[in-house]
């Protein structure tokens, strides 16, 4: 009787052993909380660039650096309310969805490399070491979501710069502006730099160009962005210098003297792509990672070039599209909610022949773009498991929301991604149901999307290392190391 109750106790003690940490994958806690309480910061954040640039100052001049800023953090928000930010962020973001859909169907339409097309307004001519800086969140600008401050020239003139990994080509306001939007810094004087020098139209830097144009053997460039953001100028180089740190000197960057679109308070942007143009290719990068703050705080992150994949990382394949170098393809073979796969066609992941759709991870996007059927099954599984909750009206592109008034945290199901390699990326649940607004409105932060082409944003990746090894082609996913 005793050996019956001791064999018994045993098999019940392995069952458990071997379900609980399964039952356990398949629902996270969301602290509601902590989430609404965020939804008030943007409004009472030191915005000041004084101490934002004072922080920068201290970073460790052993390395050469980046620092990572939440937009918010630079210049505070003009809205009243979060849901009005919310919204505004939205608008901004379909504008970036189509920015890089448009991108891929001039791919898929054969139209590659061009001259220099006429703009609304007249043009007037005028082996890496480790490297390690800080990073932003820009939500309250009409640019990019994180943004980083920049050492352009010699001596260097300190300025914001959006992070893209959608974008290879690095550009800056440059005097004189014949139309120039409104930055947080005064605009770059190529006069006062003794490093600043025009390329000539038989560079390669040059002929690297997809839009460009020779005028007395100077390069101009031109980089358009599907949303109707443009900057036209001189391509040259340049030297540039992080914070508390060394330089990297002749960089190919854009002098724009023609600048229009979604990029208010940065000076220019960062390509942080995977073409010859970009930043890690210029500098023969192995490696870069960042890590993205939350956008509704003043905490900052870094954006690091040179180091290692952090040993906990979750990783997956990049694939190659060789249509288009610029984005950063991953192998994503499946999606699974509360621990089960999702029913859809491994298809609906890949990069066609054409150069059409597959799946990018981009630092620019916010929310997680998927085939129009993919988002379906998978907003259906989710609303499965959220039964227990009380749905609300949809807010903009979200159509799946939740009223956790007068709660202080929620089960919900698990979303994972699911790769090539076997590995599995389980997202927290702040990563895909998020606040709206100060009331306790949560919507499920993924959306439809008529393209062919998915994109893993910012939302998802937030508060997680990405870390991109470029030699083994592998990108990496660690949960709080920033």
């Amino acid at each position: 009787m005793v050996t019956s109750i001791f064999f018994f106790v045993l098999l019940f003690t392995t069952v458990l052993s071997r379900t609980t940490p399964d039952n356990a994958s398949r629902t996270k806690i969301l602290d509601v909380s902590s989430s609404i309480q965020k939804t008030y910061n943007p409004f009472s954040l030191d915005s000041s660039l004084n101490s934002l640039k004072h922080e920068e100052n201290q970073i460790s001049s052993s390395l050469l650096s980046f620092q990572l800023h939440s937009r918010v953090a630079v210049r505070g928000t003009s809205h009243k309310d979060y849901n009005s930010l919310m919204l505004a962020r939205l608008e901004r973001d379909s504008a970036r969805a189509k920015s890089l859909q448009t991108r891929v169907d001039l791919v898929v339409q054969g139209i590659g490399k061009s001259d220099l097309k006429p703009m609304e307004t007249e043009f007037r001519e005028i082996q890496a070491e480790e490297i390690e800086g800080p990073i932003i969140s820009g939500t309250s600008q009409g640019s990019g979501e994180y943004f980083s401050r920049i050492g352009i020239g010699h001596p260097p003139s300190q300025v914001y710069m959006v992070l893209d990994t959608g974008s290879d080509v690095n550009w800056v306001q440059c005097s004189p502006c014949a139309d120039c939007y409104q930055q947080a810094d005064p605009i770059f004087e190529p006069a006062s730099s003794s490093t600043f020098s025009p390329l000539t139209c038989e560079t390669q830097q040059c002929k690297s160009l997809d839009v460009s144009e020779c005028r007395n053997d100077t390069c101009l460039y031109e980089v358009s962005y599907g949303d109707g953001s443009y900057t036209v100028g001189d391509f040259v180089t340049e030297s540039i210098t992080f914070a508390g740190s060394s330089s990297v000197e002749n960089v190919a960057i854009g002098c724009g003297h023609n600048n229009e679109g979604l990029f208010v308070g940065a000076a220019g942007l960062l390509g942080l792509g995977g073409g010859a143009l970009s930043f890690p290719s210029q500098i023969n990068a192995s490696s870069f990672s960042y890590c993205l703050v939350d956008r509704d705080s003043d905490s900052t992150s870094t954006l690091e070039f040179g180091g290692a994949t952090p040993p906990n990382a979750v990783t997956a394949p990049i694939i190659k599209n060789s249509k288009l170098e610029t984005f950063y393809y991953v192998d994503l073979t499946g999606i699974s909610v509360a621990g089960n796969m999702l029913s859809v066609n491994p298809s609906d992941f890949e990069i066609a022949d054409n150069g059409d759709g597959g799946v990018i991870v981009d630092s620019g996007t916010a929310v997680t773009r998927l085939k129009t059927d993919v988002y379906n099954t998978l907003r259906d599984e989710f609303v499965k498991g959220m039964r227990h909750l009380p749905s609300t009206n949809g807010v903009a592109l979200f159509d799946t929301c939740y009223d956790l008034k007068s709660m202080k945290s929620v089960e919900v199901p698990t979303v994972s991604f699911h790769f090539s390699n076997g590995n599995e990326l389980a997202l927290p649940a702040k990563n895909y149901l998020i606040p709206v607004d100060s009331s306790s409105t949560f919507c499920f932060a993924f959306a439809p999307s008529s393209s062919s082409l998915s994109i893993i944003g910012n939302v998802q990746q937030q508060g997680t290392r990405v870390s991109f090894d470029l030699v083994n082609s592998l990108i990496g996913f660690s949960s709080n190391q920033c």
